[in-house]
């Protein structure tokens, strides 16, 4: 104890510094788990009566879309929740990943087919965004929400010049000719260039038979425009890649007039309960970069994605 006591009498601002810094760590603590309690917990039971209201699910997609889980455990949830009598599906998205796209389409069409499922789109609802959209019952977009760019996309990074100037080099052992597609040490060979656009091109032709079916199109009509281009609202409207022009609101009353709820009455919005919530990931983000939009990626992935990045 005396060295102790001797300790802060030599060094006053180092004790300090160290107490203010574990104060400060039991105070994030006991605010992370109040507001993680809070945002787990449904408001009506923390705030109302008691009741569980029934009302629209809303069920939120946004950024890249990497892993389709979330959003599969939460239409899965919301379809076997009784209260729960249609819902909207809030997409704010570029696309994503071909499989996590066509998971989320697949998902959200059994979900339509037990309650009905709105698709309400945002600023940007394009490529795979647009894809998990056309499982929907109807799909709602604002006139200026970017949407459209039909299309498949797969990136290689080409690192050979740079290798060869710090004298970098790989060997390759392998049990065929396209084991090692697109290496970043070397220019893609023809032949690999004529395999990867053969599949490309057949995922292409899911996404415009999957347009084509979900909006009542000859896919001659699909493919006109299925070359990438997007749109706006007011122009997909026309197109009829959408049902309606409108926003959030818009959509949630349009859900529950399918459910059968009263017309004139607002729908309660009841959303997923937060179950990743730290304030670590509210003050740094809760998402760290995918592997989709790293300009590093080493790995590539086949994408419905709206993409500009090098």
């Amino acid at each position: 104890m005396g060295e102790q006591s001797s300790l802060r009498r030599r060094h006053p601002l180092l004790s300090g510094c160290l107490i203010l810094l574990v104060v400060g760590l039991l105070f994030w603590a006991g605010v992370s788990f109040l507001l993680g309690s809070l945002l787990r917990s449904d408001s009506s039971e923390l705030f109302g009566s008691g009741t569980r209201k029934e009302g629209v699910g809303v069920i939120e997609v946004r950024g890249v879309i990497s892993s389709a889980d979330q959003i599969v455990a939460q239409l899965t949830e919301f379809r076997n929740q009784e209260r729960i009598k249609a819902i909207v599906l809030r997409i704010d998205s570029p696309g994503g990943a071909v499989g996590a796209s066509q998971e989320l389409y697949s998902e959200v069409q059994r979900t339509n087919a037990i309650k009905p499922v709105v698709a309400s789109m945002g600023s940007v609802a394009a490529s795979g965004g647009l894809y998990a959209a056309l499982g929907a019952e109807k799909i709602v977009a604002n006139p200026g929400t970017l949407t459209g760019s039909i299309g498949v996309i797969i990136k290689f990074v080409n690192l050979e010049e740079l290798l060869e100037k710090i004298g970098y080099r790989t060997e390759t052992i392998k049990s065929g000719a396209l084991k090692d597609i697109g290496a970043p040490d070397r220019t893609m060979s023809p032949e690999e260039r004529a395999m990867l656009q053969e599949m490309i091109s057949g995922v292409h032709d899911q996404f415009v038979a999957a347009v084509a079916a979900s909006r009542n199109l000859p896919e001659e009509t699909v493919r006109e425009f299925a070359d990438g281009r997007i749109f706006s609202g007011t122009k997909a409207r026309e197109m009829e890649l959408i049902d309606e022009l409108g926003n959030l609101n818009d959509a949630a009353l349009l859900a529950a007039e399918l459910a059968g709820l009263d017309p004139e009455v607002v729908p309660h919005l009841i959303y997923p309960p937060r179950r990743d919530f730290s304030l670590l990931a509210l003050l740094l983000g809760s998402k760290a970069e995918t592997r989709l939009t790293s300009p590093l990626n080493i790995t590539p992935v086949l994408a419905y994605e709206w993409t500009i990045s090098p």
